[in-house]
């Protein structure tokens, strides 16, 4: 049987006129990762902060660990590991210093060296965090919201900054704590990130989730039609098929064995997800951009 670790239901959030959050329901399986995908002003960071404790919302109702965010008390916090958009302002420490200061506020820390090590930090460790660049202090960031071995873990916007080897060395740390048990709650504008780490995405905007299932699944899509291209003698073709497996049997049948150029194409998440926002984006500044997410 799976445990909710994470609930929300019919939650509401107004800033005068702006609506950033409209009757938002979903729910995150202990041990799950869940991704948060829409664009700039969709009510993302407003819904992960109501989740952390730092926002109240005007309506609905919500529960992480099975408590209220809203009464959450010191025990409840030290269970939760935050990682904001921006990062802290820790200039005066070196990054070994800062990592072994906040594993102080937690009765069972992971080892500061190793979670440097697991960010790609190891050989920045006696820097001081100004002299840092901003994908290093992000990676700080982020050792800072996994040393207290978190049973609910909020990444928002974790690997903005990273380049490409940091990024799947943090996909590494990410699985590891998802094997571990951890609780995972992302929001992310990379949508490949989304499809390799989460069990399930929820695509929202304007404050109201679009669709919510498992990546290969999200907007029916593995009902979507396939396109499947190939190269003969007359030049290059390309058809979408609803049966793929039927098309490239035929074309094997016609051409005599070997396809050439063959390729096979699903819709993609990223074909899903504009499919999905199309239509639904504000015509005026979101809560996210206009200062308060």
């Amino acid at each position: 049987m799976t445990t909710t670790a994470v609930s929300v239901t019919d939650v509401t959030k107004r800033y005068g006129s702006v609506v950033a959050l409209d009757g938002v329901t979903f729910d995150v399986q202990e041990g799950e990762c869940f991704a948060l995908l829409g664009p700039n002003g969709a009510g993302k960071t407003t819904v992960t902060e109501i989740l952390e404790g730092y926002r109240r919302r005007d309506s609905g109702a919500a529960q992480v660990l099975g408590i209220d965010p809203a009464q959450g008390n010191r025990a409840w916090r030290s269970q939760l590991g935050i990682v904001l958009q921006s990062d802290r302002d820790l200039g005066d420490l070196t990054a070994a210093e800062a990592v072994h200061h906040f594993a102080g506020y937690y009765p069972d820390p992971r080892d500061p060296d190793s979670v440097l090590a697991a960010v790609g930090l190891a050989d920045k460790a006696t820097s001081r965090n100004d002299k840092l660049s901003g994908g290093q202090r992000r990676r700080l960031d982020v050792a800072l919201g996994v040393i207290g071995r978190p049973r609910v873990l909020f990444l928002d916007e974790p690997t903005t900054g990273f380049d490409p080897e940091a990024r799947r060395e943090f996909w590494t740390l990410i699985e590891e704590l998802k094997a571990e048990g951890t609780t995972i709650l992302l929001t992310t504008h990379y949508l490949d990130e989304a499809e390799y780490l989460a069990d399930r995405v929820a695509v929202i905007a304007q404050g109201r989730v679009l669709a919510c299932d498992t990546p290969s699944r999200i907007g029916g899509r593995e009902r979507g039609s396939a396109r499947v291209s190939w190269a003969d003698h007359d030049g290059d073709h390309e058809i979408h098929t609803d049966n793929p497996t039927e098309a490239v049997v035929a074309l094997s049948q016609r051409l005599g064995g070997d396809i050439p150029a063959l390729q096979v194409r699903r819709q993609s998440l990223e074909d899903v997800y504009l499919d999905l926002i199309a239509g639904d984006r504000p015509t005026e500044p979101g809560p996210d951009e206009a200062g308060v997410s």
